[in-house]
């Protein structure tokens, strides 16, 4: 299972990214449980400065962009083999 989460106070680019990143993991078969952090005192606890963010298996992998879906599918799978 691989745990990822969603940071970003709902702008476009954040709903982008969380359509990306669920359209990757599914692409890839993935079991998954993804969260949505909207509030910014949550976004700044994890460190995050610049939104949106990805974080998978409590590793920030990207702020301030929308990573490509194949990078989303390989930090997933990594993190994903890192932890059996």
């Amino acid at each position: 299972m691989v745990y990822v989460k969603v940071l970003g106070p709902g702008c476009p680019n954040c709903q982008r990214l969380e359509a990306e990143t669920r359209a990757a993991l599914d692409e890839a078969e993935l079991a998954y449980s993804l969260m949505k952090v909207t509030d910014y005192e949550d976004i700044a606890a994890h460190g995050v400065l610049s939104t949106p963010a990805l974080i998978i298996n409590d590793k920030i992998v990207s702020t301030g962009r929308i990573p490509a879906r194949a990078k989303i599918i390989e930090w997933a799978r990594e993190a994903e083999a890192a932890s059996v």
